[in-house]
């Protein structure tokens, strides 16, 4: 069963589309279900001033990528990198078990921008970010 802020954010996201000039994109997905997230960021001085996704999942995968742009807007990098994926599905008031891999899509969707956006500007994204998300080279599966 869906909380209603889940029904909401899947029946009117938020943020939705592709930023023009972005300057951050980050995209993960998930075989095993098909969610594919797709974030876009405008990042100036340190802070996330706009942010929109594109989603192709199930509802939980759209409701989940709402709730990510709305927490990470305005938010400087560092804050956008202490949002977990407990912290989306709190926000939307819970998710079914078999749908919590949607909310870790979304924390990773975050981490992915935000990598992009590092390298973009010739920057190791490793010691900020933790994980380049190339999970061939790290230790732990994303």
């Amino acid at each position: 069963m869906y909380s209603e802020k889940v029904m909401e954010h899947f029946a009117n996201p938020r943020n939705v589309g592709e930023i023009e000039g972005a300057n951050a994109i980050g995209e993960v997905g998930n075989a095993k279900c098909g969610d594919i997230m797709k974030i876009f960021m405008k990042i100036e001085n340190d802070i996330i001033t706009d942010v929109s996704f594109k989603t192709f999942g199930c509802g939980a995968a759209v409701a989940t990528s709402s709730m990510a742009t709305e927490l990470v807007k305005g938010k400087t990098i560092k804050e956008a990198l202490n949002i977990t994926n407990k912290a989306v599905t709190d926000a939307l008031d819970g998710l079914p078990g078999e749908k919590l891999h949607c909310s870790v899509l979304a924390e990773q969707a975050i981490r992915a921008a935000i990598t992009d956006y590092y390298k973009k500007n010739a920057m190791d994204p490793l010691p900020i970010v933790g994980c380049d998300l190339n999970c061939s080279d790290c230790a732990s599966e994303h």
